[in-house]
């Protein structure tokens, strides 16, 4: 049945709104990366961390009541956290609050998206908000949610789901959805293995990009019935979402342009879509704008000097071609060529790295030759190291992904033991 409320500003909406950052995940397809780390705390874009884009977006937007939900390896998120996040005044009603699983409730985990909600029920009911917004911590995008927010008020939906198009042949990785005519959801689908494609679009599926917008009492009332049912995996996309497609109002949000074309929007959960996601910053004129001064990225900001560029002679030049080089490195006689090259990193003599995402402080000797690859926080190369040229030689050694080419290396596959287990 649907409803409609009277009209409200999106500056009404976005204070009486709460937004839930899922952040809690393994991330087990982004391989070595996220062996010390959760995935949304894995560097990104050469200064910033994934979950820095969405609490950026929840800034931008207005909504400044945001609850971090964490659980998988959490230490460095919840210091990066602490650190670049520590500006909101909780004094006049902003916040961002960090929500571990406390088993409060039981002695379990987080058994899902939808328990890790439950087990907050009581932190959201202290909060009083009117919407609930609920996100996921680990994809790149910028989007002004308050837009979103206005169109689940007016249409006085019980869910509004955020949505955007990709080819038919990735969509058997997310929730797929059909639509009437007025953007209803008529059937939603978690990873399909045959996807419905869009309406005169056989080629493409409307997926869901994981932000839930729910009217906060329909929440509760779900929740609790989904933790009451024995047969439930506790999984928005699996269960409370496909459960209420034929009973509720359930809305589609399209993340679309003013023509109506799809914005950038990456789900970076493999080493493939990492590798990828970074290297579109290095574009002429990149989708996902960093410099754009209405919206910024937030991080925290490490007090580091700016990138030096060293030696000017024929072999032995300190340059950088459609690539990003951040504070803190020095590219010492070395070539760097459509890469993304981190905070703190040292790039030595007669080097070239092309085509490459390395992360912060990473340090490459002399004579070394890098393509193709994502070089981890903290590793030393070696001088005289290739990488990337010889997919069989790479695969002795490294992580490499046979469908890509593309080839990660971290300290630990190097010998050099930044973790200390035992």
């Amino acid at each position: 049945m649907k409803y409609y409320c009277e009209t409200k500003t999106s500056t009404e909406l976005t204070r009486n709104t709460l937004a839930l950052v899922l952040a809690g995940g393994e991330g087990s397809r982004l391989k070595d990366l996220t062996r010390w780390r959760a995935k949304p705390a894995v560097p990104f874009g050469g200064k910033y961390r994934i979950i820095d884009f969405v609490l950026s977006n929840c800034v931008n937007s207005g909504i400044r009541k945001i609850g971090v939900l964490t659980q998988y390896k959490s230490h460095s998120l919840i210091r990066h956290i602490q650190r670049a996040w520590s500006f909101m005044r909780y004094e006049v009603g902003e916040f961002v609050e960090l929500l571990p699983a406390q088993q409060r409730i039981d002695k379990e985990w987080y058994q899902g998206t939808a328990d890790a909600l439950y087990q907050n029920l009581d932190i959201m009911r202290r909060h009083s908000p009117q919407y609930v917004m609920v996100l996921g911590g680990d994809h790149i995008y910028s989007m002004d949610y308050s837009n979103m927010l206005l169109a689940h008020a007016n249409s006085g939906a019980d869910v509004t789901i955020g949505c955007i198009e990709v080819p038919i042949d990735e969509a058997r990785g997310f929730g797929v959805m059909s639509v009437d005519d007025s953007l209803e959801i008529t059937k939603f689908t978690e990873k399909p293995a045959n996807p419905d494609p869009m309406p005169g679009k056989p080629d493409m599926a409307l997926a869901s990009m994981g932000i839930y917008i729910f009217s906060t009492e329909f929440l509760f009332q779900k929740l609790i019935e989904d933790r009451d049912n024995p047969d439930s995996s506790r999984d928005f996309g699996k269960d409370i979402i496909p459960s209420i497609i034929d009973s509720q109002y359930v809305q589609a949000y399209p993340f679309v342009d003013k023509e109506e074309n799809p914005l950038y929007w990456r789900d970076v959960g493999t080493v493939e879509s990492f590798w990828k996601a970074n290297l579109d910053l290095c574009s002429i004129e990149p989708e996902l704008n960093l410099y754009n001064r209405d919206w910024p990225i937030w991080t925290y900001q490490a007090q580091m000097p700016p990138a030096k560029f060293i030696f000017d002679d024929e072999g032995r030049r300190g340059e950088a071609i459609d690539s990003l080089v951040s504070g803190g490195c020095i590219i010492s006689g070395a070539r760097i060529k459509r890469s993304i090259i981190s905070s703190g990193s040292r790039i030595h003599s007669y080097s070239l790295i092309k085509d490459s995402v390395l992360l912060p402080r990473v340090d490459v000797g002399r004579n070394c030759r890098i393509q193709n690859a994502v070089i981890d926080k903290g590793t030393i190369i070696p001088p005289n190291t290739v990488i990337g040229e010889d997919p069989v030689a790479d695969a002795e050694r490294f992580y490499l992904e046979e469908s890509s080419g593309i080839v990660l290396v971290t300290p630990d596959m190097f010998g050099q033991r930044l973790h200390i287990t035992r």
